[in-house]
């Protein structure tokens, strides 16, 4: 395990190498090692704050929303060396700080680009207590397709999301007028929607400091036919 910190502290051209940093030792790793490479970066936005502050410092001229005019080129350049070789490969994990939950805004939207998934936490959902509190409509992967992960398991992940779509697009009618004013139909998709939303808080191991409830292990072919 290999540890490579850029303190807050530090000027932005210093932390805005520490990202390039890691990920040279993690090509060391697999080039010159042969080993396959698990990288953390906690998180990805320091690196494009910091690379921000080095453009403002250089009196270059940010775009509308405050970020540098080389924020694709900045990013491309730290993904793209996250790739896979003869020799090995890096598969990383990262953590991405969204300014204001706004999963649209710059920083964070470019970054999505050149994910494989995304699994997006929800403080709505955590104000349910559901833990951990994941939003299945936010959340996104490549490898949710049929030739990957069979029919059964595609068609049930994409009914679940047709189900809680329909059920967020009800939530102001329900805030506004109340459950009485729905169709029969919508307060059945209303009732689905629940159901699937406590079936996702089930007991998991990481959510016992939360729940206090103990974590229990439940294979995946049960739990996609439990939908």
């Amino acid at each position: 395990m290999t540890l490579v910190y850029g303190q807050m502290n530090e000027p932005p051209g210093a932390r805005a190498r520490v990202g390039l940093t890691d990920l040279t030792v993690a090509e060391h790793f697999r080039d010159a090692e042969g080993q396959d490479v698990l990288l953390f970066i906690d998180n990805i936005f320091r690196f494009t704050k910091a690379n921000s502050e080095v453009s403002t410092l250089l009196g270059q001229i940010l775009s509308a929303v405050g970020y540098q005019p080389t924020l694709a080129t900045d990013l491309r350049g730290l993904q793209e060396r996250i790739t896979t070789t003869k020799k090995g490969f890096i598969t990383s994990v990262q953590a991405i700080y969204v300014p204001a939950d706004d999963l649209a805004d710059l920083a964070p939207a470019t970054t999505f680009a050149h994910l494989d998934a995304t699994t997006v936490l929800s403080r709505q959902i955590s104000e349910l207590g559901i833990y951990p509190a994941v939003d299945p409509l936010d959340s996104t992967s490549r490898m949710l397709s049929p030739h990957i992960l069979g029919e059964e398991h595609y068609n049930t992940a994409r009914g679940v999301q047709k189900v809680l779509q329909n059920y967020k697009n009800l939530q102001d009618i329900i805030a506004i007028l109340g459950m009485d004013e729905l169709s029969e139909d919508d307060k059945l998709t209303v009732a689905r929607a629940r159901k699937i939303q406590r079936f996702l808080s089930q007991p998991f191991h990481v959510a016992e400091v939360f729940t206090g409830a103990p974590g229990k292990y439940v294979e995946l072919k049960e739990s996609i036919t439990s939908f």
